[in-house]
């Protein structure tokens, strides 16, 4: 699924950089397209230069070129995705004309389509293909004699967009794509685990610094999306504040989990977990059908009590799984050692590689 605000691709790649710009920490992989094989060379977790305030553009290009000294690629092509509370994402009705003019009249008359006025915005769309009945991802086509197509939209403010452009390219990069953050999952996952993801009515949530990404899916299409303004950080901070102990040691012992942190943590994870199982209500509702599986990614996905708490709330299994399952792996001998442990936040990075190839 590609939703490119910026796509500057003249052919597919064979190496990319993708960047998933995080509110506390940067994700990156560097991959390589090889046959049918995508295979992953390097990858780097690297502290945010700042946490509470939007980087400058100046900021942000010396923060790629730390990024991409971590890889050390032979390309110089990024694809950056734009955080969940950055960009949105909205199914939407549209006339059978050119994705370009699709654009123009979202530019125009967002407040019609999308029930919002975003002035000032740039849009990309994406088909939602028509899919058979059966139990694979083939028979995809799109309705013809349908006056209108369905598809599937992404924004973002275009200077945001503009910015981002201008920081790859002070960094001595070339910008190939930008990205919604909320796809990387649905892309890492249809990679990772493509017999689930085109059979089965299932959740994907991504817990991320700031907020939380739900998407819905049911044989392979995306029914509902929703951005949740609770995150990891929020997690942190309350259990700093219920045990007296500071911000860096509750993150330390967050994941760790002493049985006295796990009697503070939980009260903090309700709130979460009550906003998630409002979503999966509502698709359960809307779609008559029952939500199987629970997929959670991010680092919050390492911990077997946060796990264990959402799965009580959300009264369906939750399990972490990992973006990197399918891929080859090439990685320096440290890398390769750490990769199950550091996986799980790379997700958003790997989907939006999966778009430049």
């Amino acid at each position: 699924m590609g939703l490119p605000f910026l796509n500057g691709q003249s052919k597919k790649r064979d190496q990319i950089i993708a960047i998933d710009l995080g509110g506390r920490s940067t994700k990156a992989v560097y991959l390589q397209r090889r046959g049918d094989a995508n295979t992953l060379l390097r990858y780097a977790v690297i502290d945010a230069p700042i946490y509470d305030k939007t980087l400058s553009v100046d900021l942000l290009a010396e923060h790629l070129k730390a990024v991409y000294q971590a890889l050390e690629p032979k390309t110089k092509y990024v694809s950056l995705s734009i955080g969940i509370l950055d960009s949105l994402v909205r199914h939407t009705d549209l006339p059978q004309i050119p994705i370009e003019d699709m654009r123009q009249i979202l530019k125009n008359n967002s407040k019609n389509y999308l029930q919002q006025d975003l002035q000032g915005y740039t849009f990309d769309c994406y088909f939602v293909p028509t899919r058979s009945s059966g139990a694979s991802g083939e028979g995809i086509k799109i309705n013809a004699t349908a006056q209108k197509l369905k598809v599937l939209v992404g924004g973002a403010k275009k200077q945001f967009a503009d910015d981002l452009q201008a920081a790859v390219r002070q960094a001595g990069l070339i910008p190939d794509q930008v990205v919604p953050g909320i796809v990387g999952p649905i892309n890492a996952f249809e990679l990772a685990m493509p017999d689930v993801f085109n059979s089965s009515a299932l959740a994907l949530v991504d817990i991320g610094f700031k907020a939380s990404s739900i998407c819905l899916i049911q044989k392979g299409e995306l029914i509902v999306s929703r951005v949740v303004n609770i995150g990891g950080d929020r997690l942190t901070q309350g259990l700093a504040e219920s045990m007296g102990i500071s911000y860096a040691e509750a993150e330390g012992i967050k994941v760790g989990m002493p049985a006295e942190v796990q009697t503070s943590l939980e009260p903090l994870l309700t709130p979460l977990g009550r906003e998630l199982r409002a979503s999966i209500d509502f698709f359960e509702h809307q779609q008559d059908k029952t939500i199987s599986q629970i997929y959670i990614s991010g680092g919050s996905a390492r911990s077997e009590f946060i796990m264990k708490s959402l799965e009580a709330e959300l009264m369906a299994p939750c399990k972490p799984w990992n973006p990197a399952a399918t891929l080859q792996l090439a990685l320096p001998p440290a890398q390769a050692a750490e990769i199950e442990h550091v996986a799980s936040q790379l997700t958003v990075a790997v989907g939006t590689a999966t778009t430049s190839f």
